[in-house]
């Protein structure tokens, strides 16, 4: 079996789970989103769903200094919440 963990996106009234293998990395997420995304790929914007969760929003993990801003090989972790900026 493929050993996989799951990422989150958020919009405003959705939330999506994503599998992706385990040791991939933020432009592969970009990629298993939609090709245009890793094409464009500029940054990934990280959270830790569980501590979104815990501190009840973005703003709140922000002040924590648990949000932080990735590169394209930057190694997505189970339970990673990404916004990715991307210029396409």
């Amino acid at each position: 079996t493929a050993d996989l963990i799951t990422f989150y996106t958020c919009a405003e009234k959705e939330v999506h789970a994503w599998l992706l293998r385990r040791g991939l990395t933020a432009v592969d997420a970009a990629d298993s989103i939609h090709s245009d995304l890793a094409r464009g790929f500029i940054r990934a914007e990280v959270t830790p769903c569980d501590k979104l969760l815990e501190l009840g929003g973005e703003k709140e993990v922000k002040a924590a200094g648990l949000w932080h801003i990735e590169g394209k090989d930057y190694v997505v972790q189970d339970g990673d919440e990404l916004f990715i900026r991307s210029g396409v």
